[in-house]
């Protein structure tokens, strides 16, 4: 009998924080007048492309570098990535002065390529989809000797994930409702669990893309499934084809529901966020925003989106905004 996966616990989350104190940057939680007065409810940002690295993951690739022992850290790490948790393991790697192979897709923007090969990283490039470059830094690992640092479906990456969560619920203790992206999983499943642990009360909800509903899925059918390749979609940081299964279990036990939305309404968001609040969000940050904004998601008491990034080029961002 397969045994129930292990789920990450508001003290892991806690020990993931203080290793992170002083580290990562405590991202701020920005009232929005604008879409409060549309949903009829307080609405507050919490802007990861504020964080090092330009979004969440660096949280998550911190402390599992923090965690790995001086020979590990020696022989170097490897990760397969979309680009964000690439440049955030690329960039806790230099900070302990391990050697970092990472392998995205060739589709990878290329504000996320750069990111990685400016902080040092041995950069490769291949297929697109998540399991062709998981295979690859597999494929290193045995080879090279190297530790492989999860993008999203680990408990250790979870519990840094969490501290968004852990945040949210210590800057807002009366929050309402939550919403958060879901890629792989690992960002939504230590927000759920951190929510729902310090706010019972509260409401989590994980946004996918249309085109990339691999927790949709997976909760129809009972257990995580492979979806088909999206490559062209926008939301390049969220199109994973397989929900991990650790969370699974997580997002499972603590995420009250979970909508999509249309690739089509996130340029209008990303526009939004420029405009009325200066920031400069990736697509896969603003789908949040334009869960609220289109209706998918009805804000209920203090209603927080998480951002999760703003990993984007400026010739893409001119593209995506160009006709505003």
């Amino acid at each position: 009998m397969t045994a129930e996966p292990t789920l990450v616990g508001i003290d892991d989350v806690r020990r993931a924080a203080a290793v992170l104190r002083g580290v990562a940057v405590r991202t701020p939680l920005l009232g929005s007048e604008a879409l409060a007065a549309q949903c009829g409810a307080p609405v507050w940002l919490k802007p990861e492309q504020l964080q090092r690295g330009g979004a969440f993951k660096f949280r998550g690739a911190y402390t599992f570098i923090a965690g790995l022992s001086a020979a590990d850290r020696a022989r170097g790490v490897v990760t397969g990535s979309s680009g964000n948790h690439g440049q955030a393991v690329a960039l806790a790697a230099r900070m302990f002065d391990v050697p970092a192979t990472i392998v995205m897709p060739t589709t990878a923007p290329r504000a996320k390529r750069a990111g990685a090969e400016r902080l040092g990283a041995r950069c490769l490039y291949v297929g697109t989809t998540t399991a062709e470059r998981l295979a690859k830094a597999e494929e290193l690992q045995a080879a090279e000797g190297l530790t492989f640092v999860p993008p999203f479906d680990d408990l250790t990456i979870i519990s840094g994930q969490a501290t968004v969560g852990l945040e949210v619920a210590e800057d807002l203790p009366r929050v309402g409702t939550v919403l958060v992206q879901i890629g792989g999983g690992g960002l939504a499943s230590g927000v759920a669990i951190a929510i729902k642990a310090l706010v019972p009360s509260a409401r989590v909800i994980g946004i996918e893309p249309e085109g990339s509903p691999k927790f949709t899925r997976a909760r129809e059918a009972g257990m995580p499934v492979v979806i088909p390749a999206n490559p062209a979609g926008l939301a390049d940081g969220l199109l994973a084809v397989k929900i991990g299964t650790r969370n699974f279990a997580h997002l499972s036990a603590a995420l009250d529901d979970v909508v999509t939305v249309p690739d089509s309404t996130l340029p209008d968001a990303m526009r939004f966020l420029l405009d009325r609040h200066k920031l400069v969000t990736e697509p896969s940050g603003a789908i949040t925003v334009a869960a609220l904004q289109t209706g998918r998601v009805q804000a209920r008491g203090d209603t927080v989106c998480v951002l999760s990034g703003g990993n984007i080029e400026w010739d893409g961002l001119q593209e995506l905004l160009g006709d505003a």
